[in-house]
């Protein structure tokens, strides 16, 4: 039997880095976009598609929308050819490649359109023009306006808004303007994610410097419930714990990597999952490049974990509790042939004695509680 399967491609090259990210990209190095691509491809070509269905295919990044639009396009035709000799519609897949404002044209989006790109995903982070600047971001609201009115000419209906919340110096007004704009352009989907310092980012270097302020824990609590109360007001499902869609318009790509189904990625830092293996490309673009020109492919991958059976159960609890309507109990009995409610009894008794999770007959989820302290719960099963 086949399972359902996904697609993940890395483009690795920005225009600029913003103070916030530690993704590898790069801003720098545009002289080997032609042999990455090149090299991206041969590596897409070599992998065998027969055993799963693909549901969803991924471009992500850096900024893909900063490349020619003909590689995007030269990428999608390689692998709907590939698809289709292993009798998979192409045409039914979920297609979803980010853009950034100031890296995209009508042209591009048209070209993307035709490619089979059937999902957009627009990084605006905010509608305020200081805190763009701020965290490094190229382009204006105004700009990011441009781009959403440019795809729904070109014809993109399936459109995802990303917002950022808890960015230094920002109001709670921030976060209102931002949400009543933005739901003003009635998207399918809005994902809202909380600042995440990560180490050797400059916005990292500020805070130890002392020249910016973040949030506190609890004004950043606060932003988030407003988030959640403000869309799920405006007609959204909250689904996971980031993200908010009209019904049915969830992320696929998204939801089969939080079910444990399988992916693969291709493109140097990019992850895959198979057959319980999680692997990973190296992260050094000389050497990815040069890897594939040599036909030694296998020298890029890296063995992260080989799974047993009881890191697999545990797995599915952890990436289950992302989801709002939380771990669901008969699906773990049909993978599994276990109860997770006597598998896993210590901890549900624990963690329902500290009010962070509810059990109903068939489902295991966060309380609100839960939501604001998820990280203890995702404890309990690493």
């Amino acid at each position: 039997m086949k399972n359902n399967f996904g697609i993940y491609i890395h483009i690795p090259f920005c225009k600029r880095k913003c103070s916030y990210c530690d993704f590898i990209s790069f801003c720098d190095k545009d002289n080997l976009i032609e042999n990455y691509i090149k090299a991206l491809k041969k590596e897409i070509d070599e992998f065998d598609f027969s055993k799963n269905i693909v549901t969803t295919i991924y471009i992500g990044g850096g900024t893909p929308s900063y490349i020619k639009a003909e590689y995007i396009a030269e990428i999608l035709d390689l692998l709907r050819k590939k698809l289709v000799n292993n009798k998979i519609n192409f045409e039914d897949t979920e297609i979803t490649i980010e853009v950034n404002p100031g890296t995209v044209t009508k042209e591009k989006l048209e070209t993307y359109k035709k490619s089979g790109v059937n999902r957009l995903s627009i990084g605006l982070q905010s509608t305020k023009n200081r805190l763009l600047k701020q965290i490094g971001r190229i382009h204006t609201y105004e700009e990011f306006l441009d781009t959403y009115n440019l795809a729904k000419e070109v014809g993109f209906d399936n459109i995802n808004v990303d917002l950022m919340i808890a960015l230094p110096n920002q109001k709670m007004e921030d976060i209102k303007e931002s949400l009543e704009k933005v739901v003003d352009l009635n998207p399918n989907h809005i994902s809202v994610y909380s600042l995440i310092v990560e180490e050797r980012t400059l916005i990292s270097k500020w805070l130890d410097e002392g020249k910016i302020a973040l949030p506190s824990d609890e004004e950043e609590r606060r932003m988030y419930w407003y988030v959640k109360d403000f869309l799920e007001f405006h007609g959204y499902n909250h689904y996971e714990i980031s993200n908010f869609s009209k019904k049915k318009k969830e992320s696929k790509h998204n939801l089969n990597c939080w079910n444990q189904e399988e992916y693969v990625g291709f493109g140097i830092a990019s992850h895959s999952y198979i057959d319980g293996v999680r692997f990973c490309n190296t992260s050094n673009l000389d050497e990815y490049i040069e890897n594939i020109n040599n036909n030694n492919l296998d020298k890029n991958r890296e063995i992260e974990e080989r799974q047993t059976k009881e890191d697999k159960e545990k797995e599915f609890m952890m990436l289950g509790f992302r989801k709002i309507e939380g771990v669901d109990i008969s699906k773990f009995k049909e993978k599994y042939q276990e109860n997770p409610l006597y598998l896993f009894r210590r901890e549900l008794d624990k963690l329902v004695s500290e009010g962070l999770i509810e059990v109903d007959l068939n489902n295991i989820k966060l309380t609100n509680k839960g939501l604001d302290l998820a990280n203890l719960v995702f404890e309990e099963f690493i």
